[in-house]
């Protein structure tokens, strides 16, 4: 009997430990979303979710026909945003934006951030799982920050093809 009570104490004390384990990403970056397809999306916020477990940024992209795109782009927690200096505040509905992340896998108009970059040049992180969204900040390329004409062709005469991803 006493072994058999070593052997139950044994494996609650066992459960105990594992379930104070910190817990590890509740899914893959790699299962939702693709590092193969980057995205640079020129937009306005539409919708700040600053909500557990990941924050979500809503915009709308302007494509070269009129046509107005809703993009979403998951972001890391609150208290990762934050501490990147990002809140509510930070990024009123309205605000233009230039996105940089990764398409999601399953969904064309969604993706996860790794940076935003605001008209004034200053740059904040996404947080969270997407490469590079919790180090140094990306720098877009000089094509990515120009301005868009009507005729949806850059200041350096490249066309812009941001839309089409």
């Amino acid at each position: 009997m006493r072994v058999a009570l070593a052997g139950t104490m044994f494996v609650a004390a066992l459960g105990l430990l594992m379930t104070a384990a910190p817990v590890q990403a509740h899914h893959a970056f790699a299962a939702t979303f693709d590092t193969n397809k980057p995205v640079v999306v020129h937009c306005t916020i539409t919708k700040v979710e600053l909500i557990n477990p990941h924050s979500w940024f809503w915009c709308d992209e302007k494509a070269s026909d009129g046509n107005v795109v809703n993009w979403g782009f998951e972001g890391g927690s609150p208290n990762s945003l934050i501490r990147h200096g990002v809140t509510k505040n930070t990024i009123p509905v309205g605000t233009e934006l230039i996105i940089q992340g990764y398409q999601s896998k399953a969904f064309e108009h969604k993706g996860v951030g790794v940076n935003m970059t605001f008209p004034d040049g200053r740059k904040f992180l996404f947080g969270g799982s997407a490469p590079g969204a919790e180090g140094e900040v990306a720098v877009p390329t000089k094509d990515e920050v120009a301005p868009v004409s009507k005729d949806n062709k850059s200041d350096s005469g490249k066309s812009d093809d941001s839309s089409k991803k």
